[in-house]
Parts: structure tokens; C-alpha cells; sequence
């Protein structure tokens, strides 16, 4: 099982890195985690557009899934003609919001590039990976996610501020890739995690690793990283567009 990171720039694309994106690959099945703005040119760098199997959307902020504008273009256009659909799973109203944003009808919309699945608090089966969803701590509709094959976990918070409900989604996960999104000195109660908050959620959930995400551009990663280390015992990270991780 291999986790990439393509985007992790917080609420906007960043200097180094696009917004939120990530590659969950397993015995050959290519999952995308978001989409956010900026992206879909740096996925191309680890997958060609035509081998993604599955994109899921934790939530329908832009910078978490405008760019699932661009693959519907590169899913309809493709010069060697329309491609079959890839399955998207998204919060209620995503085929509706996708159109939107690209000044489509909502009807048919998106509806030839992409086969559209409501993603709902619970578990789904998506190729190999078992994949749960949980509602998380955000303004919109938002969900983190739970990702597993070959006896492998890695959680994704998505969006969210603390949040009971991530700490057991995230019970004994190889991996958290928790959002970072605020300093101590800034914080944003009901949207997003402190560095600190996400530490102690994943020490409280047993994690094995922790990935820093959600980066905000205006924040030095280093005082993030300084304010998350004493919450979190285990190994501990900053996300980094190209960060590759193997769970062997």
C-alpha cells in the first residue's frame, strides 16, 4: 500500500504545493483522495489521468475538488475519444455542484465522465480498498475517511475541527494525515484543527505516523511542526507535494 501526496496546501494552493490531493494505490487499483485546485497537474507526475480508478471527495470545498473540473475535460476531450466513466464519491449534491463549476447544465452535467456515488458516514467497498467514511467537524457537509488493504490503514481528516469522531476513525491507523491548518495563537474553533489539536488526536487514536497537512501559506511549517511535536509520541511529518510513503 502506497500513499502519496500530491497536494497539501491549506484553503488555497500554496508556492510549493497545490491544494488538497492524494494517491492511495494498492495491488495495482490508483485512488485518488481529493482534488483540489492546482492538482490535477502535479497527479500527473506519479499517474497518467487515464489510470485513475476512483476519486472520492471529502467534501466540496474548492480546494478540496475543482479540479475534478479539468479531469472531466481530459475524461470527454481525450484524443483517442471519451473515456469510460470514474466512479466519484462525494457528499449529497456533488454531480449538481461539479456542473456548477463549470457552467454545465446540471443535467446531464458531469454525468457521461463521471459515475457519481453519494458518500455517506459508514463503509464502502472501492476495488480493493475497504473505505469508511465519518462525519467530521466542518461548516459544509465533510467526512474524513478511512482507507485499508493488505492489513494496512491510512486516515484522512479531511476538513475538520476537534472531532471525536476522527480519533476513532483514526484508532491504530498506520498513518494519519491530519490537517494543520492553524497556530495556537490563531486558531479557528468549528472549521479547523490547531497543529496541537491534530497531534492529540492522533496520540489519542493510537496512530503510528503522522502526516501534517493542510498547510496555510501564510504559517512558518516549522512553527506548525514545533507545536504539534510534544503532543504526538510516534513519528511525525510535514506533508510535502511528492511525499511518497510505502506500508510494506
Amino acid at each position: 500500500m502506497r500513499l502519496t501526496v500530491i497536494g497539501c496546501a491549506g484553503s488555497f494552493p500554496g508556492p510549493d504545493s497545490p491544494a488538497s490531493c492524494y494517491l492511495v494505490e494498492y495491488d495495482g487499483f490508483r485512488l485518488v483522495l481529493d482534488l483540489g485546485n492546482g492538482a490535477l497537474g502535479a497527479l500527473q507526475r506519479h499517474v497518467a489521468l487515464t489510470d485513475i480508478d476512483a476519486v472520492v471527495l471529502s467534501h466540496l470545498h474548492a480546494d478540496h475538488c475543482l479540479d475534478l473540473c479539468g479531469l472531466y475535460v481530459a475524461q470527454r476531450y481525450h484524443p483517442d475519444g471519451p473515456r469510460e466513466p470514474i466512479p466519484v464519491w462525494g457528499p449529497s449534491g456533488t454531480a449538481q455542484r461539479m456542473a456548477r463549476a463549470y457552467d454545465l447544465a446540471e443535467e446531464p452535467g458531469m454525468s457521461g465522465q463521471f459515475d457519481f456515488r453519494d458518500l455517506v458516514a459508514g463503509e464502502h467497498r472501492i476495488g480493493p480498498f475497504h473505505v469508511t467514511a465519518a462525519r467530521v467537524n466542518h461548516p459544509v457537509e465533510a467526512y474524513g475517511l478511512r482507507v485499508e488493504a493488505g492489513g494496512h490503514a491510512v486516515v484522512y481528516s479531511g476538513d475538520t475541527a476537534e472531532c471525536p469522531a476522527l480519533i476513532e476513525l483514526a484508532r491504530d491507523a498506520d498513518v494519519a494525515v491530519f490537517e494543520a491548518s492553524c497556530l495556537e495563537s490563531q486558531p479557528a474553533p468549528g472549521v479547523h484543527l490547531t497543529a496541537r489539536q491534530a497531534a492529540q488526536h492522533a496520540q489519542d487514536a493510537g496512530a503510528g505516523m503522522l502526516v501534517l497537512t493542510h498547510l496555510v501559506a501564510w504559517n512558518d511549517p516549522q512553527a506548525t511542526l514545533a507545536e504539534a511535536r510534544p503532543a504526538f509520541e510516534g513519528e511525525i511529518m510535514l506533508a510535502a507535494s511528492g511525499l511518497v510513503i510505502d506500508m510494506a
